[in-house]
């Protein structure tokens, strides 16, 4: 489609409707109407009018499963309305050019694909991940020039980095490969970017999730062919609605906590000559705390311990869910936070016990809720996010209690986005 036409279907209203079902409702219309015709604008500044394509790819909020998916455990996911937009023209040459937000274009030759260490932790190692990734899975590449906007809060738990990845791929798949890369092999490709590229040892959830869309239900017990099952649930029907507060809490220094936790439930698993928990009898750790609590510590065991009850947690929570029975799903997300918080303890880091911002954000929720609903630390945890399933009617309250003390706007309404990484135009 050429610009100057997708800018008049905007101003027309024409797609009022796809905006609809992407961003939750009428309401988005306006917003996203502007949001599209200032990023069409930049876009033409910064390669010209002419033909362009548009993909969406949506943020992520982990609804089960707290690090759980790099023991090649379960867990239950949902793809969310913020999402990055990519506005995009194929080229003929050898270079992809990424210009994302107020940031200095990034440019990746399509020819030099090899690692490069000094791309650790940049967007220009994503990029030259996905491209490589791309090519080690047998998929054609080719040059595009991007404008991306992008909603997905970075360092909120909600995935921006998956969500990036999961756009570029649904770039590469929709302009060399005729749209017929799958979900699963999209997530699995900018996996291997974030782990390879990037440098983070990250499970295959968040990637998932973008890039499948909807509420799954996912089983990482073969993590090359997860076993994946949509939920069909309407929340907002029942009577709760996603809340996601972003504590404002820093990352800095927490690469370390972070990387702790898979390495000791592998220490756990090691010790029983296995890879990862999802290969050892929950029993026979059981059996064997004494000489775990010696050989790996008890924070290891705690933590295998919590992996093995919150697998079991994620299969009653898919199955309430089947079943329309709220109440026993809503049982199941506090009893998560609560395990994520004594057992895992990811919700502060013990480098800094005095900065507790998930913390308080719960204690803060729970005085709100009053036993009704359910809240707990979101995603990586440390100092991220908190997720509360919140009754319709408490929602004004539950809102301004979290933006009084975090900030405004830090207490965001969510909904459930059905799709994943799509082509718009």
């Amino acid at each position: 489609m050429n610009s100057a036409e997708f800018g008049k279907m905007l101003e027309e209203g024409r797609m009022a409707e796809r905006f609809t079902q992407l961003y939750g409702g009428a309401e988005a219309v306006p917003d996203q109407t502007a949001r599209y015709l200032k990023l069409l604008k930049r876009f033409e500044e910064k390669f010209g009018a002419g033909e362009l394509k548009i993909y969406s790819a949506p943020g992520r909020s982990e609804i089960a499963g707290n690090h759980t998916d790099h023991q090649h455990g379960e867990v239950l996911a949902a793809s969310i309305d913020l999402d990055a937009v990519g506005f995009v023209r194929p080229l003929q040459e050898d270079t992809v050019t990424v210009i994302s937000g107020d940031y200095p274009p990034v440019r990746i030759n399509i020819k030099e694909l090899e690692q490069k260490k000094e791309e650790e932790g940049t967007t220009a190692g994503l990029i030259r991940g996905v491209l490589a990734g791309f090519v080690k899975h047998g998929y054609r590449i080719g040059a595009f020039q991007t404008c991306i906007d992008s909603r997905v809060l970075i360092g909120a738990g909600l995935s921006s980095s998956a969500a990036f990845e999961t756009l570029l791929g649904s770039i590469l798949s929709g302009l060399y490969n005729e749209g017929k890369v799958s979900s699963t092999e999209i997530a699995i490709i900018g996996q291997y970017a974030e782990n390879v590229y990037f440098g983070k040892p990250c499970g295959l959830l968040d990637q998932m999730a973008c890039s499948t869309g909807g509420m799954i239900y996912i089983d990482f017990e073969k993590p090359s062919q997860p076993l994946v099952k949509k939920i069909d649930f309407d929340f907002s029907a029942a009577g709760y609605l996603l809340c996601i507060t972003d504590t404002k809490g820093s990352h800095a220094d927490l690469t370390d906590d972070y990387a702790a936790v898979p390495a000791e439930m592998k220490s756990v698993a090691a010790y029983f000559g296995k890879e990862v928990l999802r290969e050892v009898p929950e029993e026979d750790v059981i059996k064997k705390i004494p000489e775990l609590r010696k050989a790996c510590g008890d924070r290891a065991v705690l933590r295998a311990l919590h992996f093995y009850c919150e697998n079991a947690r994620v299969r009653s929570d898919f199955e309430a869910l089947e079943q329309k029975n709220m109440e026993t799903f809503l049982k199941g997300v506090q009893e998560s936070g609560d395990s994520s918080f004594k057992y895992l303890q990811n919700v502060y880091t013990n480098k800094d016990v005095q900065s507790q911002n998930v913390s308080l954000a719960l204690c803060l929720a729970e005085r709100v809720l009053k036993g009704r609903g359910a809240c707990r630390v979101h995603g990586g945890g440390f100092a991220g996010t908190t997720q509360a399933w919140v009754p319709k009617d408490l929602v004004p309250e539950y809102k301004s209690t979290l933006d009084a003390v975090f900030g405004e706007g830090a207490c965001a309404v969510l909904c459930i986005r059905s799709c994943g990484g799509t082509e718009l135009i």
